[in-house]
């Protein structure tokens, strides 16, 4: 019972961006035009003025308690590596119905990137508004898995108004489902080279299983978390080679040795 008490407070001081319950679970379809909640609502008002934050981006098949802990795993591992500035999340409806059945899982997947795929919208609309109160706070931004296709869709919608060109500071890509050739200037290079200031990191794992297996089954074409990119990148696209035990965000996690 302490146990469980302990672990609710620690949830409870998470600062989370969500778009929980905007989505249908089944079919993708959009339920509400809002454009998120903030929780702890007074959390984010103590992120104003910070040198920096980073907002981490679950993968699929993550609950509300899922996209809780994904952040603890990446605050708890940036700290050990001395980054002092706020870790917070972002928490969206990524729990598709069967996802963790072998019948409907093709299924599941796509109505998951349907959903990552409408939350660029929501996630950029909060760094636009963040950076509104908050200008001169370097925003990073990590994503596991499916998290990889919000964080695409996310610099796509910023990309439309010249206004927020460097508006990202960094972004870091662990087991991405996003295609090899994203970064490529002929398809989405160009937008990530005006965005993002710095850097895209992207962390591959050629023993990745998952990521094999959905390409086996044609379910995602030359994952970029499986193969790496092979192909013309940007010049601020790089990317590591690891071996991870497994898809999970925290194997892939305690690969990380330096961050910035």
């Amino acid at each position: 019972m302490e146990r469980k008490t302990k672990l609710k407070s620690v949830h409870a001081k998470i600062p989370i961006i969500s778009t929980r319950g905007y989505y249908d679970l089944s079919t993708g379809i959009k339920l509400k035009n809002n454009s998120y909640y903030l929780y702890p609502k007074k959390s984010f008002e103590k992120l104003n003025g910070k040198n920096e934050i980073v907002i981490m981006i679950h993968g699929l098949r993550n609950d509300k308690r899922g996209a809780i802990e994904k952040v603890i795993l990446a605050k708890r591992r940036l700290k050990q590596l001395g980054y002092v500035y706020p870790v917070i999340g972002f928490s969206y409806d990524s729990n598709t119905k069967g996802a963790h059945l072998k019948k409907s899982e093709a299924h599941a997947l796509r109505v998951g990137q349907k959903i990552a795929k409408q939350n660029g919208y929501n996630l950029s609309q909060f760094i636009i508004d963040f950076k509104k109160n908050s200008p001169n706070t370097r925003i990073r931004l990590i994503g596991h898995s499916l998290g990889t296709e919000v964080i695409l869709s996310t610099i796509k919608k910023l990309a439309t108004n010249s206004k927020n060109n460097n508006i990202v500071e960094s972004v870091y890509f662990f087991g991405s489902s996003l295609e090899n050739d994203f970064a490529n200037p002929n398809k989405s290079g160009k937008i990530l080279q005006k965005i993002i200031k710095n850097k895209i990191l992207n962390y591959y794992c050629p023993t990745d299983q998952v990521l094999k297996q959905t390409q086996l089954d044609g379910l995602v074409k030359n994952p970029l978390g499986y193969l790496g990119s092979s192909k013309k990148t940007i010049k601020k696209f790089k990317q590591k080679r690891i071996f991870a035990k497994n898809h999970r965000f925290a194997s892939y996690c305690i690969m990380i040795k330096s961050f910035p």
